[in-house]
């Protein structure tokens, strides 16, 4: 024989939220069991990039917090745009993101005449994973000391000086464009395919200088055979805090950040999207998950939805004059 509850309109309203829960998720197109099976992230970048290394550190502690495992899959091509491009056009389910960058999210819409998706309208965001500062360095014997010194070079040599990139239309090539653009100088722009071929070209004395990912850097400016001039972002960093900003080098401010950051297919539901942008902001805050990405020369950052769509909105705003006038285009 069946009991009728208790407390039977204390019964009534629970069940009546549950069910407005449900339908409300469903309303969205979202699944209220979600995640039931493991969630992928793309990763547009090879295995060991920074984006893969940020990615795997995030995904450990996350897969933890949603219960389900979380599947790094590398797909690399195309300057980060075909795995890109796979998740804008991946069904918007919630078990398919990608941690992506500056180029693919921003500079490429300039950067090519045409791609497969639009950042802005065929992917949605998520949250502002983490940052990296570029690093410019000369070699420790060069005789140059200050980025103001290697400036003064530069005018004082017009034509002579070659930096080095990790690609056409990277944050290190189009940083250095922006400093150029700022200062009024020169220089011969050499891209190379990978931060450890642009360190070398440095070393064996192709190229003058470079900016470039500090974790591909300091250490050989810990080893002595780089010299540290300044680092790309707006403050100085705290993993790297006797190097000066090149605003505290004593020329315009020029900020540029080697950033990731997680977006979901557009039709992606919004309870999916804020649910994981909750719980990836509770990873990053997780001390040993800070630990590991500084140990990269990673910061985490973090932070809504709303943040995430204005940075790139700021990003496209500062970097397409300095695209356009650096003529950098790719087919």
């Amino acid at each position: 024989m069946s009991r009728s509850p208790k407390h039977p309109l204390r019964f009534f309203l629970a069940a009546f939220a549950a069910l407005s829960m449900a339908a409300g998720a469903a309303a969205q197109g979202a699944d209220p069991a979600w995640p039931s099976r493991p969630v992928k992230v793309v990763i547009p970048y090879g295995s060991g990039s920074s984006p893969d290394v940020f990615a795997r550190i995030v995904g450990e502690r996350l897969q933890q917090r949603l219960g389900q495992p979380v599947l790094v899959e590398n797909r690399a091509g195309a300057g980060g745009n075909l795995g890109t491009a796979a998740v804008a056009k991946a069904p918007g389910d919630g078990y398919t993101f990608v941690v992506s960058t500056n180029g693919p999210l921003v500079y490429n819409t300039v950067l090519y005449a045409k791609l497969p998706y639009d950042p802005f309208v065929d992917l949605r965001p998520v949250v502002l994973g983490g940052g990296q500062a570029n690093v410019c360095a000369v070699r420790a014997d060069s005789g140059i000391t200050s980025l103001k010194g290697l400036v003064d070079a530069m005018k004082a040599n017009p034509g002579k000086f070659n930096f080095s990139s990790i690609g056409v239309g990277s944050l290190s090539h189009l940083g250095i464009e922006l400093l150029k653009a700022r200062t009024g100088t020169f220089a011969v722009h050499i891209p190379y395919p990978s931060s450890p071929q642009a360190i070398m070209s440095i070393l064996q004395g192709d190229v003058q200088f470079a900016c470039v990912p500090a974790v591909a850097v300091m250490p050989q400016v810990k080893a002595g055979k780089l010299r540290a001039l300044a680092v790309s972002t707006a403050r100085r960093s705290a993993l790297m805090p006797d190097i000066p900003t090149m605003k505290e080098a004593g020329l315009p401010e020029i900020e540029s950040m080697a950033w990731m950051a997680f977006m979901a297919p557009a039709s992606t539901p919004t309870p999916i999207v804020e649910r994981m942008n909750r719980e990836i902001n509770a990873v990053l805050a997780m001390p040993e998950v800070r630990e590991k990405l500084h140990a990269q020369y990673m910061e985490p950052i973090g932070g809504s939805t709303d943040d995430l769509r204005r940075f790139m909105l700021k990003e496209r705003e500062v970097m397409t004059p300095v695209i356009r006038r650096s003529g950098a285009t790719i087919d």
